[in-house]
């Protein structure tokens, strides 16, 4: 796991939220709500039983009319977090499935320092979900549930999330190597409809695409027994220049796949309907990977 210096740090950032809150419990994401926080939202003519004190005497003095000040509630927001716990994370000399707790430890960290409710989701267990909130105290409660998982085995990823109750708009964050039947095959669309499945559910959708160092720069060679990790299923293989010239375009035409359904709908800077894709090798220093490519996911 990550150390105390690494978090400190981390601080000072926050998850990005295309949706305003309608969450009732307090927090620090701006609510659809009208409320008494600091931040203006409009004016409104006075009428009978309102505050006089957010009456705005400067403008009745200009208008001769009585407009009273709203202010932004300040509600919770929701950020769910999808762990692919399937046996094809268990790989690398550095670990896809300690990427994936490490990253989603990061978001948890994110959400919960702004007071955001949390949930946490195992794909291969959707119905035993973890839920945190009320601050960073609840941390501890994230890093003993991430160090309780378990990569062995296969998931239905867009079965997965289908099981995930809508808490209302947020934020879901999908961690796996995608390296499941329906998601690395281009002619099927199980990808994109996992994506439209989570706008539907009025959620952002952001693609943590973990993958090992040896699965992005293939050094292997000669003539192989290939072996599926979930499946059992075996592969007998020569890998030389021409097959890896291969293996290399269709892992970019991949991850562009993935980046382009991802970002869908979204303009310049990801409107509501959009999402984030960032590839993470595993190999990657975690400050630099944190740090330097997920940026693209925080509100600075």
């Amino acid at each position: 796991m990550l150390d105390r210096n690494f978090y400190e740090a981390l601080s000072r950032l926050r998850l990005q939220m295309s949706h305003k809150s309608s969450l009732n419990m307090s927090g620090n994401r701006k609510s659809i709500q009208k409320g008494l926080s600091a931040e203006f939202s409009d004016f409104r003519e006075y009428m009978p039983g309102d505050d006089l004190r957010r009456m705005d005497w400067n403008v009745y003095a200009r208008l001769d009319k009585l407009y009273i000040r709203e202010y932004m509630e300040e509600k919770e927001a929701v950020v769910s977090v999808l762990i692919d716990t399937s046996a094809s994370m268990d790989y690398g000399v550095h670990s896809k499935a300690e990427l994936a707790r490490d990253l989603a430890a990061v978001v948890s960290f994110l959400a919960l320092g702004n007071m955001d409710r949390l949930w946490l989701y195992d794909m291969k267990d959707m119905g035993r979900g973890l839920s945190v909130r009320g601050g960073r105290s609840g941390f501890s409660k994230v890093l003993h549930w991430l160090e309780k998982r378990t990569f062995n085995g296969q998931v239905d990823m867009l079965a997965a999330a289908r099981k995930m109750p809508c808490h209302g708009p947020g934020v879901t964050v999908l961690i796996s190597d995608f390296l499941h039947p329906g998601m690395v095959d281009g002619t099927s669309p199980d990808y994109e409809k996992l994506l439209q499945y989570l706008r539907y559910c009025r959620q952002r959708p952001v693609v943590l695409h973990t993958m090992a160092p040896e699965e992005l720069h293939v050094t292997l060679e000669g003539a192989l027994n290939l072996i599926d990790a979930e499946s059992q299923s075996k592969l007998r293989l020569t890998v030389d220049a021409r097959a890896i010239d291969d293996y290399e375009r269709a892992l970019k035409g991949l991850t562009d796949r993935m980046k382009k359904g991802c970002s869908a709908g979204c303009g310049t800077g990801c409107s509501a309907g959009g999402g984030t894709y960032v590839l993470c090798d595993a190999g990657r220093d975690r400050r630099q990977l944190v740090f330097g490519d997920l940026r693209v996911i925080y509100d600075i």
